[in-house]
């Protein structure tokens, strides 16, 4: 199933993935910094929903209070808790 979370202060406007049992796959976002959101796309690829929630999820850009992989880990977070 692809999901899509409308990320919320950050430059990235929203991000699809998938989730295969407990692995994240194809991830993309839409807005913000291209090189570096492929970047953290293929990073997360493959791992699993809590590592990668554990791994990104406080991350601040700049002065803002989150980021683009924050809200990557808010999304896959909600997925989680709504089942």
């Amino acid at each position: 199933m692809v999901y899509k979370y409308k990320t919320s202060g950050t430059c990235s406007r929203s991000i699809d993935f998938e989730i295969d049992g407990d692995v994240v796959k194809n991830v993309r976002f839409e807005g913000g910094c291209n090189g570096n959101l492929k970047g953290i796309a293929a990073l997360v690829e493959g791992m699993k929903v809590n590592d990668v929630i554990e791994r990104v999820e406080g991350i601040r850009c700049g002065f803002k209070s989150t980021s683009c992989p924050d809200q990557l880990a808010k999304a896959l977070r909600k997925v989680v808790e709504n089942g």
